[in-house]
């Protein structure tokens, strides 16, 4: 695969043009016939309408590359070609089942009408960090923000820094890591589990400059020296309650601590704080004058102003660490992806998260069609075990698999396209818009709420149908 600069192209389409004037194309006796020039002249017309087509199809400049493979738009692209392939049944590791997809529909609304009974369905909440937070005590962070005396854009500010650590640190803790919350006898466990500790890590300045005289809030300098037990000590990490990944959470904190302090643009405050909630001040600047900013202007922030926190084997384009983006060496060459594949989970549930807070602080939010369902194993394990998606070897229910083989990418993949699906019948059902009960609700309500049921149905520590190698950055 090849694509021609404009020079190659003109010396081409010269070269070519000479191989058919008439007097190159001649009889034996010297002399050109009127018919043979026609004929090649329509040749060539025809090869020159080949060649600009490659093209004009050929891959992007890995420059180019990159930037797609990091727009929104990317994720829903790629994931929907893998589905297309799976809808003519021709994918190496699932079968796609779509005839279940109504039966799941109404399997995740009466989820939903658990929580949220009829006609209350559209109260579901946003699916973010914020929900674990108020786990057994919806007052916790009201409680916390409560002794603060500062204006509306520093609470932002302060709720931006607890929920970006809380989210690095969401990845799957395991079946049987727990948490006893500070000053209580209650313990948590899972999500909600790491949710909680989190948050007392930063209600105790742990994530601070200066924990003593400003507590509540999160500096470059402090994520950049945190102990390498910081984690182990907060969460309550012993050998009889171990947390997956949890060296691998501490270097992620870390290494948001340098990146943070690498752009600027994103996260220097007016006072010289580098800090994640200082991104406030920057979507302060792409507000129009209705308070408006779109979900692509604080995607950015995410995507380039976190772009250092990934580990270095991850996948490398133009000399960029691309995060959660995977190759798929069966798919054919996309002109603008290539082979890979895109999901940046972690970094849509952050935004996801981002956005209560920004609400809250007077932005309006647009543009929110364009985020997609994540790709975990809740969402995913529902899929798997309703039989929307069915293994086609016994030993993908067996082994433990890297986030790196392509069982787990075509898993992950499926899984967003699938929700998408999932989301156009759930709304049929329910009589509901989309901008009246958003994807991210039925996440919330929901998808995500209904893979927690279904495995603890099926399998007593409730852990996922597939098991997945983590290192604390994916999943």
């Amino acid at each position: 695969m090849f694509k021609l600069s404009s020079t190659a192209w003109s010396t081409r389409m010269h070269d070519m043009w000479q191989c058919f004037r008439p007097e190159t194309v001649a009889t034996h006796d010297g002399h050109a016939r009127k018919g043979e020039i026609h004929l090649h002249l329509q040749l060539l017309h025809t090869l020159s309408n080949r060649l600009l087509l490659r093209t004009q199809t050929m891959p992007l400049s890995p420059a180019d590359q990159v930037t797609y493979l990091r727009s929104l738009p990317s994720i829903r692209d790629g994931c929907h070609r893998v589905l297309a392939i799976g809808k003519q049944g021709k994918l190496p590791n699932f079968t796609v089942v779509e005839s279940k997809v109504p039966a799941l529909a109404d399997y995740v609304i009466n989820v939903i009408r658990q929580s949220y009974p009829t006609p209350n369905e559209a109260n579901v909440p946003f699916h973010s960090r914020w929900r674990h937070f108020e786990t057994g005590n919806p007052q916790r962070v009201q409680k916390m923000t409560s002794t603060w005396s500062c204006d509306r854009l520093e609470k932002a500010r302060r709720l931006l820094d607890l929920a970006l650590v809380s989210v690095l640190l969401d990845a799957g803790a395991g079946p049987t890591w727990k948490f006893k919350e500070p000053g209580t006898e209650d313990f948590y466990s899972r999500s909600e589990g790491l949710g909680i500790a989190s948050f007392h890590m930063f209600l105790d300045g742990n994530f601070s400059a200066d924990p003593d005289k400003d507590p509540h809030r999160v500096d470059a300098t402090a994520l950049a020296n945190l102990a390498d037990d910081a984690i182990s000590n907060a969460f309550q990490v012993t050998e009889a309650n171990p947390l997956v990944g949890c060296a691998g959470r501490t270097d992620l904190l870390k290494r948001l601590g340098k990146s943070i302090s690498k752009y600027p643009e994103f996260f220097t405050g007016a006072d010289g704080s580098i800090r994640p909630g200082n991104m406030v001040d920057y979507l302060t600047k792409h507000q129009n004058a209705s308070g408006e900013v779109s979900i692509t202007d604080l995607w950015k922030v995410v995507l380039y102003g976190l772009q250092d926190i990934w580990p270095a084997s991850r996948t490398q384009i133009d000399g960029q660490n691309m995060g959660d983006v995977w190759e798929l060496s069966y798919l054919l060459e996309h002109e603008k992806a290539g082979k890979f594949v895109s999901f940046h989970k972690l970094s849509q549930w952050l935004t996801y998260s981002l956005m209560e807070p920004l609400q809250d602080a007077g932005f309006k939010i647009t543009d929110l069609k364009l985020m997609t369902g994540l790709p975990e194993y809740r969402n995913g394990g529902l899929l798997v075990d309703f039989g929307v998606l069915v293994p086609k070897s016994a030993n993908i229910l067996t082994d433990e698999f890297d986030p790196s083989t392509e069982v787990i990418i075509e898993w992950r993949a499926l899984t967003v396209a699938i929700l998408d699906e999932l989301h156009k019948v759930i709304l049929e059902r329910l009589n509901f818009t989309a901008d009246f009960f958003p994807l991210v609700k039925m996440l919330e309500g929901g998808s995500w709420k209904a893979g927690r049921v279904i495995a603890k149905e099926k399998r007593t520590d409730g852990g996922p149908p597939i098991k997945i190698k983590s290192d604390g950055t994916v999943f």
